[in-house]
This record gives structure tokens, C-alpha cells and sequence, in this order.
């Protein structure tokens, strides 16, 4: 039995700082990250049945994300008091699950609408207490894992990358660094050394996957003169396995996406751009070596050319329609202006950004620069494209 928990604890705990780590400004990411940890925890620690409250809360959290925008402001309104309330009343987690399911089915999302119900009933048996604990939680961590790596897919989807590569190397690391040192423990185990099995396992899959994030934080102390360099190459390493194929289909969709990297190379060598025909021959013009981090940077040259030649002739900024797309490509991801966020100050603008940056929060409603982005973005992929295929 103790062989099943660490599993099952491991897998749980392993999947959900991964999800936290392909990007934490996600809140799909962040809630399906804390269900897994969470659920973690409850394998592990002697908490009531109502700690899976929180799962089931993340649960919802996670598949309003998928739904119309309302129905995650309403999630962000309740989460909070329905843990309250499911500390009292642990059944009052099911009404969440119920109208998450009802919201799938309604919006035709029968594959998560079945996953909700597999896991909603997983907790009404944990609550009516007719099958022993820790059958009912190993089954309710089945659904979570199963969705957890749903969500990883989709994301991966969204992002244009390729998933089972990172995810398997991901695995068989933290589970090859879990037996090492676990094992170890193992071989004396008895009931005092549990916690310390447990702990070991978490150690070791935390170390894993969390590597990047813990050199970054040591090269700062230790070397800050190169930390960020040092930090660029570990990223361009790791997302070397997520790189997809090249389909042309989907290259508006992919150069959007290479724009919101623009300023992170790191990012940029993950996109399946980095092999276009073009780039293969900017490289040998200039007798640059094939690296990805050149790829990346040749990428990053090739996407601000484009935008450039969306710049009109008749000055450095303007503010009529033919300004539109230039402005909301050019200062948004090259510039680097995030008009609508409140903890961004810049300090180093020049006279042209600051009234680019006065004029987009006056005058340019977010969803409108939203808009004005996507269809700048269409027009920069036809202009990509045009070279990749010439007429």
C-alpha cells in the first residue's frame, strides 16, 4: 500500500509543478497546478476528507478557463467562499462540479464534461463514506492526473508546441531522481521513516523539475554579471523538445505566438519558425553557425523587418488607422509597452514611446489593441510567408 501512495503522490506532485512551471502567469496553469499539489498533500498528510475541497474548487477553476469569460469572473467570486463553506459543509463542493458539467455539456464539451463527472463522483463517494479512503482517493487521483495532463496538451496546443517530448524526458528524470534517493530510505523503511520518504521523493522531483528556476536564483547570488545569459541558454535548452514540425496551415497562428516571444529568445527557439528555408539562408549569408539560439535570433530579425514595413513614411508615430498595426505590434512587443498594466513603470522611454504609451491608454481600449494585434499579426505572417514561398 505505502508503494501505491508514494506513486501516486509522486506523479501528482511531479505533474502539478510542472504545469506551475511552463508558464505561472496562467491561470489555467497556476489552478490546475494547485488541485495537483493539493491532492499531494492529501495523499500524504492525515487531513480530512474536505481537503479535497480544494482540487474539486481548482477543478472548476480550470474548466471555466475553456468557457465564456463571465464564468470565470463568477468562479473568481466564489472560490474563496465555497472553501469556507466546504469546511462546514463538505457536500457543498459537488454544486460547483454540477455546474461545471451542466456549463460543458451546454458549450459541447462532452470529453470534459465526462472527466467532471468521473471526478464529482469520486468525491460524492469520498463524502458518503461508503468505500474505504484510500480506494476512493487513488480513483479521484486518477481523473486529476488524466486532466492535469489535458490541460498540458491544450496549452501546448495553444503554444504551437510539441508536448510528449519535454513531458517524457520531464518524467523519467524526476521518477529516475525520486527511486535514487527514495530507494535508499526504502531499503530501511519503517513507520518512522514514512515522512522522511515522503519528504525525500518531494525533494527530488521539486529539485528536477524545478532546476532552471533554482540556477537562476543561485547565479545571482553567486555570478549576477552572467546570470541572465546563463538563464537565456538553459531556456533555449529546454525548449529545444518542444519545438513542433512546421505546418503551414497554422502560420498565422505561430508567428502571433513568435510576436508575444519577441523579446525572449529563450521562448523564440521553441518555435517551429526557427525552420524556415529563409532563415537557412540569412544564416549562411552572414556565415553564421546553425544553433538554435541564432535561429532564434535570425527569427526575431525576420519578425521585426516585418513590422517595420508596416510602418508608414510620414514620421515616427501617428495615430490614424494606417498607424494601427504598426503601433500595436511595434511599441507592444518591441518596445515593450504594457499600457494597461498597472505594475509595469518605465522610466527609460524616449519622447516617441511616452506618447505612444499616453495615447494607448487615452485612447485604445485593450480589446482594440487586441484586435488591431491579431490582424497584425495576419499581416506580418503574409509577409513571412511571402518569402518563404515565393510568387
Amino acid at each position: 500500500m505505502i508503494a501505491v501512495s508514494v506513486v501516486t503522490f509522486g506523479l501528482a506532485w511531479w505533474l502539478g509543478l510542472y504545469l506551475l512551471l511552463r508558464d505561472p502567469r496562467k491561470p489555467q496553469l497556476r489552478r490546475a497546478s494547485a488541485g495537483l499539489v493539493a491532492y499531494a498533500l492529501v495523499v500524504v498528510l492525515p487531513l480530512p476528507a474536505v481537503a479535497m475541497a480544494v482540487p474539486a474548487v481548482a477543478w472548476t477553476g480550470v474548466v471555466v478557463r475553456w468557457l465564456p469569460a463571465r464564468y470565470d469572473r463568477w468562479w473568481r467570486y466564489s472560490a474563496v467562499p465555497l472553501l469556507v463553506a466546504a469546511w462546514f459543509v463538505p457536500a457543498v463542493v459537488l454544486v460547483p462540479l454540477a455546474a461545471a458539467l451542466v456549463l460543458c455539456l451546454r458549450v459541447r464539451r462532452a470529453l470534459l464534461g465526462a472527466a467532471t463527472v468521473l471526478f464529482g463522483l469520486s468525491c460524492a463517494l469520498l463524502l458518503a463514506d461508503v468505500l474505504p479512503e484510500p480506494v476512493v482517493i487513488a480513483s479521484a487521483g486518477v481523473d486529476l492526473l488524466v486532466f492535469g495532463v489535458l490541460v498540458a496538451v491544450a496549452d501546448a496546443f495553444d503554444e504551437g508546441e510539441a508536448i510528449r517530448g519535454d513531458v517524457v524526458r520531464s518524467l523519467l528524470t524526476s521518477a529516475g531522481l525520486a527511486a535514487v534517493f527514495g530507494g535508499q530510505v526504502a531499503l530501511f523503511l519503517d513507520d518512522r521513516l514514512v515522512p522522511l520518504l515522503y519528504g525525500t521523493v518531494a525533494a527530488a522531483i521539486a529539485v528536477q523539475v524545478l532546476a532552471n528556476p533554482l540556477a537562476l536564483l543561485v547565479d545571482r547570488v553567486a555570478v549576477p554579471g552572467v546570470a541572465a545569459e546563463r538563464a537565456e541558454l538553459r531556456e533555449a535548452a529546454e525548449a529545444l523538445p518542444r519545438r513542433a514540425p512546421l505546418d503551414p496551415a497554422e502560420f498565422v497562428k505561430l508567428t502571433r505566438r513568435a510576436l508575444s516571444n519577441y523579446g525572449d529568445l529563450g521562448k523564440l527557439v521553441a518555435s517551429p519558425l526557427t525552420r524556415l528555408p529563409v532563415i537557412d539562408a540569412r544564416l549562411a549569408a552572414r556565415g553564421a553557425s546553425d544553433q538554435p539560439l541564432e535561429r532564434a535570433a535570425e527569427l526575431k530579425s525576420l519578425l521585426l523587418e516585418g513590422i517595420r514595413r508596416l510602418k508608414p513614411r510620414d514620421g515616427e508615430f501617428g495615430t490614424s488607422d494606417e498607424w494601427r498595426h504598426y503601433n500595436a505590434l511595434y511599441f507592444y512587443y518591441v518596445v515593450g509597452l504594457r499600457p494597461y498594466s498597472r505594475r509595469t513603470k518605465r522610466e527609460d522611454l524616449d519622447p516617441v514611446a511616452r506618447r505612444a504609451l499616453a495615447w494607448f491608454v487615452d485612447q485604445v481600449p485593450e480589446r482594440t489593441l487586441h484586435n488591431w494585434q491579431n490582424a497584425g499579426a495576419k499581416l506580418v505572417a503574409e509577409d513571412l510567408f511571402a518569402q518563404v514561398e515565393p510568387a
